[in-house]
């Protein structure tokens, strides 16, 4: 795909979930592309840290290297003090924000070869602000101790022909919640247009109800951003259901000001439970309701 359509769509990182990370080979094809990544990986991937001190020299025979060692078992032995707290945007119950740290590391690759240098990026996320987090495709594609929730990324430190600047923390933490933003979409897709509820027996028609669908949640995302020009706290499945409504007009006709009114309770009911979410980490929500119909 990339070889077919990469130089018509315009992009600066290829990301994905541990199950595209875990495949040494893909990773490869992506350098040898010259095209920065940032892959998740299982958290029972080998690995040697770079940046460790090496052990002390006997004397003879070639000198120690840093011992290979799973990532859970390097993360636990990590400095408390060494996490780089960021926010990365302001989400409906207060500001996202992101802990993680980068460590250049050596991954070993098939047949237990060491495979080149990558960065290693570290996130955690306190368990109490995500009680419920994301399922993933993969039971190893994150660890958990008593207080946080961790996930690991790699990212190339050089492509076939050229060297990459080492990327800034804040430049990663935005590519990784931009790949979650994606992933939600999808999410959305799924339970607002049946992204999901298809019966098909051939490609072709598998390919026309997933654009059908996208077409669906772009038009969806569309109205809602121009929906939220007048009323910021307005959402996409308040939309949803206002079209739905109105397209229902045929058989009952609850008309325009009773759709109004329903809207207007569920903003009412969003803004109090957002401002509670504020109040309980004990910072200011934006305003996003106008001041005529609060």
């Amino acid at each position: 795909m990339l070889d077919a359509w990469g130089e018509q769509v315009p992009h600066g990182w290829v990301t994905g979930d541990d199950e595209l990370g875990r495949h040494t080979r893909f990773r490869h094809d992506l350098r040898e592309r010259g095209e920065r990544y940032v892959l998740g990986v299982p958290c029972n991937t080998t690995m040697r840290d770079l940046e460790a001190p090496l052990p002390e020299y006997a004397g003879r025979g070639r000198r120690p290297k840093a011992p290979w060692q799973s990532i859970t078992g390097w993360r636990k032995a990590l400095h408390p003090m060494g996490w780089t707290r960021l926010t990365v945007r302001d989400g409906e119950k207060g500001p996202v924000a992101i802990e993680l740290l980068k460590r250049r590391v050596q991954t070993r690759i098939e047949r237990k070869r060491s495979g080149p240098e990558e960065w290693l990026v570290v996130t955690r996320r306190p368990l109490a602000e995500d009680p419920a987090p994301t399922p993933r495709t993969s039971r190893d594609a994150s660890d958990q101790d008593a207080r946080y929730c961790y996930e690991y990324y790699l990212t190339p430190t050089d492509g076939a022909k050229l060297a990459f600047k080492e990327p800034p923390l804040a430049e990663l933490a935005r590519v990784i919640t931009a790949g979650a933003c994606i992933e939600a979409s999808f999410k959305r897709g799924k339970g607002e247009v049946g992204m999901d509820e298809y019966q098909v027996r051939t490609w072709e028609g598998w390919h026309h109800h997933m654009a059908l669908s996208l077409l669906a949640v772009w038009f969806l995302i569309g109205e809602t951003h121009r929906g939220q020009q007048v009323t910021p706290a307005l959402t996409l499945p308040q939309v949803h259901y206002g079209l739905s409504v109105l397209l229902l007009e045929v058989f009952c006709t609850p008309g325009v000001d009773s759709i109004c009114r329903q809207v207007h309770r569920q903003l009412l009911r969003n803004e109090s439970t957002r401002f509670y979410h504020h109040r309980a980490r004990k910072c200011m929500p934006p305003l996003k309701l106008r001041r005529d119909i609060q």
